[in-house]
């Protein structure tokens, strides 16, 4: 298989990864979790999807479940049906100096930390569930060769 490449013969490269999604049963309920429990902002809800700012150009999309199965016709195209089942897990990039402030901030709004870990690289990472059973992860650097 060749890989493809632009005009100088350059293979076009990756920038980043723009969007995680979640598929949720309580939208609201996972909405405002993420909202208030770590500050990011929604920049966009419908009944369908929430979006949220997470930085660094990335979004969480939060899905109402069985919401998205079917294709969906926009003014610019069609966006081709997905869904998502079972406890999926995310990651957020953290500071290593602001993880036990993270802590401190999900324990005092009722957020149980389901596990931490120490990374043989150097990184950290706290765990919890968000309301709809998703597993989600705080990390700082020292956890992948490129983080």
């Amino acid at each position: 298989m060749r890989a493809c490449t632009d005009s100088t013969g350059a293979m076009p490269a990756i920038t980043g990864l723009l969007e995680t999604v979640l598929y949720v049963s309580d939208l609201p309920a996972c909405s405002a979790f993420y909202a208030e429990a770590l500050g990011l902002p929604v920049m966009f809800e419908s009944d369908r999807l929430n979006a949220h700012d997470c930085g660094r150009q990335g979004v969480l999309l939060l899905f109402r479940k069985g919401a998205t199965s079917e294709d969906v016709a926009t003014p610019g195209g069609v966006i081709p049906g997905h869904e998502g089942v079972g406890r999926l897990h995310l990651a957020f990039a953290i500071e290593a100096a602001a993880y036990d402030a993270w802590k401190q901030r999900l324990e005092g709004r009722g957020v149980a930390i389901i596990s931490e870990v120490d990374w043989t690289r150097g990184g950290r990472s706290l765990y919890f569930h968000d309301p709809d059973g998703n597993v989600v992860e705080l990390a700082t650097p020292g956890l992948w060769p490129n983080y």
